[in-house]
């Protein structure tokens, strides 16, 4: 406990030094083009965080462009996630499946998102499905590799233990494919999730009426340069956010492997032949 006490005052000292030094270092400079952090906190409380307690304080603007940015970014990493594992345990067990499939992954993982993003705004039009269409196709190659990769690397002796035990393949890929390849199925989504922020903001310059990205275009036509630090001390934020969430996710979805001798996923009992 005084261990992790001490790790984060150095942090917070840390974080603190560097803002100072950001401070005095812009207020000494006078450029209109790179602000103190104070004068983008205070615009960031004043555009998005001073509204009424009943809205968590949040302001008519943050609701109509922060929020709908955040829900396209959450569907669109999670519909990914979700496609990319079932997908990758399919081709990373399959051999038959993957000799067909593989040569498309590689293919369609070689396309820059960017470049598609005109072909999602003739199919789906101005709105959320394109964007949402954006993030997912941009964020699940992390998470189908890994998970491609965590599925064979399953270590063979836990699959005889599974045939022992005389285990259904979907038993067998509760209990034994999944715990095996969990490690590397998070390291892919939480890289997704990380991809995810810059894809919403990609998808949102092309064709969108709302959302963060939306408000960098404007800003910039306005030259409003608080605007524009603002969204990216936001971005910053809510990736700290996501990384400590989805780190406690990790850290209790692999507790078993912390724990003493937990190395190995655990089979459930059964009746051996």
């Amino acid at each position: 406990m005084t261990r992790r006490l001490s790790l984060f005052a150095v942090r917070v000292l840390v974080v603190g030094t560097l803002l100072a030094g950001w401070q005095l270092w812009t207020k000494a400079a006078g450029s209109l083009y790179f602000l103190p952090p104070a004068t983008i906190l205070a615009d960031m409380h004043r555009q998005w965080f001073s509204g009424p307690p009943g809205h968590l304080w949040l302001t008519s603007d943050a609701i109509a462009n922060v929020l709908p940015s955040l829900a396209r970014l959450l569907a669109g990493w999670a519909g990914a996630s979700l496609a990319g594992i079932a997908a990758g345990l399919a081709i990373g067990r399959l051999r038959l499946f993957a000799d067909l499939v593989e040569p498309i992954v590689h293919f369609g993982r070689a396309v820059p998102t960017p470049t598609l993003v005109p072909v999602f705004l003739v199919i789906f039009g101005i709105g959320t499905p394109m964007e949402v269409a954006t993030i997912a196709f941009g964020v699940i190659w992390p998470v189908l590799l890994n998970t491609i990769d965590g599925a064979r690397a399953v270590h063979p002796g836990h699959l005889e233990t599974a045939a022992a035990f005389r285990l259904g393949p979907v038993q067998r890929l509760v209990s034994v494919i999944l715990p095996s390849a969990a490690p590397k199925i998070l390291a892919g989504v939480r890289l997704a999730l990380s991809l995810a922020v810059v894809m919403m903001i990609i998808s949102e310059f092309i064709g969108s009426t709302d959302g963060i990205g939306r408000e960098v275009l404007v800003a910039e036509s306005n030259f409003d340069v608080a605007v524009i630090w603002g969204v990216i001390v936001l971005l910053g934020l809510l990736g700290v956010l996501f990384n400590a969430a989805f780190s406690l996710l990790e850290h209790r979805t692999l507790a078993w492997q912390l724990s003493p001798g937990g190395t190995t996923p655990r089979t459930p009992r059964g009746r051996s032949r």
